[in-house]
């Protein structure tokens, strides 16, 4: 009877040890905070300045600044049927960055273009007025200047050693969120082809994200220097491309402006046409005079009368191969070549001309103004 009492007795001193670990009752033990959400141990604090992402958007940012522009237009419906006031206003806003201390800013022709006002904002919050020194629509470059003098300035690096696989740092004013920063890796250069005809930028390709508001802000490299303007994107399903203009261009055409109130131009005076094997075979078999060899190429469609193209005697059917020292294969790769000769200088164009490989020697013109 006696053994039989025992398990009993060491059942209820069980029973109560687990009643008092339940109750954290058990010695050495702090009972648990019911409001702590985890109890983890804290991780180790990151040692500051180890992000290279964060120390280049710390050196460029503060030069990054918001462009609103106010636009007045006709209003074509202006007193039929009440259709509103003669001029009415449109508003626009992008981005752009400070170049020099006294209040030079790069941003792109098109956020600026018809402006009628422009106001600049900082972000430490100093807004400004500003005047647009000028445009340039085919590189989309344009120059605004502020009367202020020791403003943040953005270091320029060099996009001519830019490579893909390089990363890529967006900072601008997309859809009105100001000062957001993306990141990517430059995807490709020489982009000749990436945003249209009659473009003569060989743009940086990057998949750094941009939106409406990034125009005319910097793209930056790892190091906090500027590669490229952000001027345009690509929507494609499931993601979009974005281009910059090289700032070794933008700063060309800047330095233009600056210096005379326009951008200069070279241009040579012909109409050219993307040349494939099935074309060169068409325009073979229908035009007697003119003999394409059945290959992918430029070739030469018209010769403007008394353009520097008829007088350095480039004729239809030209085969261009090479402008300057550059191999070309498209025509926008012929404009970005032609580009950056000099307007008066001699500039080489190696071309084929039915069997016969030739070397010409063209001086470029002013390229007119268009209105």
């Amino acid at each position: 009877m006696r053994i039989a009492s025992r398990p009993s007795l060491l059942g209820t001193l069980l029973l109560a040890g687990l009643l008092s670990a339940c109750s954290g009752s058990i010695p050495g033990r702090r009972p648990a905070d019911p409001a702590r959400v985890s109890d983890s141990p804290p991780s180790a604090a990151l040692q500051p300045g180890n992000n290279f992402i964060v120390n280049a958007v710390d050196k460029v940012g503060p030069s990054v600044v918001r462009i609103d522009t106010v636009r007045r237009v006709v209003n074509p419906l202006s007193g039929l049927f009440g259709g509103g006031p003669s001029i009415q206003q449109q508003q626009g806003q992008g981005s752009g960055f400070i170049t020099r201390s006294d209040g030079v800013i790069l941003t792109n022709a098109h956020v600026v273009e018809g402006a009628s006002e422009v106001g600049v904002t900082l972000p430490d919050g100093r807004s400004f007025s500003g005047k647009v020194l000028g445009a340039d629509k085919i590189t989309d470059v344009a120059v605004v200047k502020v009367a202020a003098a020791g403003l943040p300035v953005a270091p320029l690096g060099d996009s001519a050693k830019v490579r893909p696989g390089e990363w890529a740092i967006a900072i601008g004013n997309p859809l009105g969120l100001d000062n957001t920063v993306t990141v990517g890796i430059i995807s490709a250069v020489q982009r000749t082809n990436a945003v249209g005809e009659g473009q003569r930028v060989p743009y940086l390709q990057t998949d750094a994200a941009v939106n409406p508001g990034n125009s005319g802000g910097p793209l930056i490299n790892e190091r906090g220097q500027v590669i490229g303007i952000n001027t345009a994107i690509r929507q494609a399903p499931g993601a979009g491309l974005s281009f910059a203009i090289p700032i070794n261009l933008g700063r060309q055409i800047a330095a233009q402006i600056l210096e005379s109130g326009r951008a200069s131009h070279p241009y040579i005076g012909v109409r050219l046409q993307s040349l494939t094997p099935q074309l060169a075979r068409e325009v073979n078999a229908t035009n007697a005079e003119c003999k394409l060899p059945e290959t992918n190429g430029v070739v030469v469609v018209e010769v403007m009368p008394g353009s520097p193209a008829a007088r350095g005697g480039l004729k239809p059917c030209d085969l261009i191969e090479r402008v300057g020292k550059t191999e070309v294969d498209n025509p926008s790769e012929v404009q970005v070549a032609v580009d950056q000769g000099r307007v008066g200088e001699p500039l080489a164009v190696q071309v084929q001309r039915g069997d016969e490989e030739l070397k010409l020697e063209l001086k470029p013109a002013e390229l007119p103004r268009r209105n």
